[in-house]
């Protein structure tokens, strides 16, 4: 994985990476501020406490394992060497030629971001003895680090997670095989395959384990599922990149000229990836992981549809946050952008699975209830404005301390199908409509949008906050 971005963080690499801290590692941050800070500047001090001692704890007996590993390990054999430089070129040269679409790739993913260079190091763990396996670790390692420089603690975690997860892969792969990939005499090869899968697990679960603790013990302010364990999407991609590297492995014993094939196999899959984030980025919004409203729409009017043929009209909530300008004038920018990320996921949490979440631009939302009514829309819309009321967000202040808002309001219209509009166009401005009405009304209240003239009037309940007659 890799690291957490500056003010919110990334991702730890797993051949994955957590989110930048300010420094990066495999950790979806906290910056350490200019590079080259002395560690004692390191952003890791501030975090959590559980998640220094979990951090330094696992770089401690790693350190102490390699140790261990090394000294048991057999002399590389020339035979050894001949494919370390080959995994060493390969790597370096993948390295090199996608230099730019990581960085793009990486700067779009605030969560767990997937390190293909596993193509390159998972082979070195069912084929190296283990100081070759440390020694292409960190060479490739320190060129990325070289070209895109992360936070040092982040880079640090992220590196050693990758090379305890290789080491370990090893040690399974040389304790249940036994024997080399070219010798198999069964054509189906069934114990050398399962040895391969056994590592291959081996090597995702000690980077899904140490990223993930980290990440839930602090390493990311939304611990999510899809932030600390990363989606379906991440790890097909890992499970991928894993699968490539046994394939690199095979051709490096039997035919080693191929494996310049996968050179060029392992860019064009870094494309892939590249287009598989854009394919997500076109319909999420970028601060918040909700739909922005080209996705918004797409989604809606699906269910507008639906609902349009069986008349069990939607309703629209549209959510607008009160003096939102103050929050960016007291705390800074960084720290808005906090807020709204902390509301987006309030809002994913207090909606259900069908609904349809999206932000509108600037301080406002859209969520899009199917097959509800007018009173059950307006309970949901009271309970949304009472979670964000209750919100306590963490975040900094304009000279990077910590700070924490609350008592935060929001003014919500909300509009309900057929009652206030005919259309998914029509709903959103009389949802609009509405939301204007309850900032003129004193702000922090819900307000229904007027009724069409063909249906029944609305009735008004002592709050000034407008709900449904009856």
């Amino acid at each position: 994985m890799t690291s957490p971005p500056r003010g919110r963080q990334p991702a730890h690499p797993r051949q994955r990476h957590q989110p930048e801290t300010g420094d990066t590692a495999s950790t979806r941050g906290a910056g350490s501020g200019p590079r080259g800070h002395h560690p004692r500047q390191w952003d890791l001090w501030r975090r959590p406490k559980p998640m220094v001692v979990l951090v330094l704890a696992v770089e401690i007996l790693a350190v102490a394992g390699f140790v261990l590993a090394i000294a048991a390990a057999p002399l590389p054999a020339a035979e050894d060497w001949a494919r370390f430089a080959i995994l060493a070129a390969g790597g370096m040269l993948h390295i090199l030629l996608t230099s730019r679409q990581e960085a793009r790739r990486r700067s779009r993913i605030d969560g767990v971001i997937i390190d293909l260079t596993a193509v390159w190091i998972f082979p070195a763990a069912l084929l190296l003895p283990v100081p070759l396996i440390l020694a292409l670790v960190a060479l490739l390692r320190m060129q990325r680090w070289l070209i895109a420089r992360r936070p040092p603690h982040n880079f640090v975690f992220s590196s050693v997670s990758i090379a305890a997860a290789a080491t370990l892969a090893h040690l399974v792969f040389t304790a249940v095989e036994g024997i080399s990939l070219a010798s198999a005499t069964s054509f189906w090869a069934l114990h050398e395959f399962g040895a391969i899968v056994l590592a291959g697990l081996t090597y995702e679960a000690v980077q899904l384990v140490l990223t993930a603790s980290v990440l839930a013990l602090g390493g990311t302010q939304r611990r999510t599922w899809r932030k600390v364990v990363g989606t379906v999407h991440d790890n097909l991609i890992e499970a991928v990149t894993i699968g490539l590297g046994a394939v690199t492995a095979i051709l490096l014993v039997n035919v080693p000229p191929a494996v310049a094939v996968m050179a060029l196999v392992t860019v064009v899959f870094n494309r892939l990836a590249e287009l598989g984030q854009l394919q997500s980025d076109v319909r999420t919004d970028s601060k918040t992981g909700l739909f922005n409203m080209r996705g918004w729409t797409e989604s809606a009017e699906r269910v507008f549809r639906r609902a349009s043929r069986t008349r069990e009209g939607p309703a629209l909530l549209m959510i607008d946050f009160d003096d939102f300008k103050w929050i960016n004038d007291t705390y800074g920018h960084p720290a808005g952008d906090d807020v709204l990320r902390h509301v987006g996921a309030l809002l994913s949490e207090t909606t259900r699975p069908g609904d349809i979440v999206g932000r509108f631009g600037g301080e406002e939302f859209l969520v899009l209830l199917p097959d509800i009514g007018l009173e059950a829309a307006g309970h949901a819309a009271e309970r949304i404005r009472n979670t964000v009321a209750r919100a306590r967000i963490v975040t900094t202040n304009k000279r990077g301390g910590t700070a924490t808002i609350t008592g935060r309001t929001t003014s919500i219209g909300v509009a309900v199908y057929p009652h206030h509009a005919d259309s998914l166009e029509t709903l959103v401005q009389a949802a609009d409509a509405a939301v204007y009405e309850a900032k003129e009304g004193g702000r922090d209240q819900v307000r229904f949008a007027h009724r069409r003239a063909d249906h029944a009037s609305r009735g008004e309940d002592r709050t000034g906050r407008t709900y449904p007659a009856g």
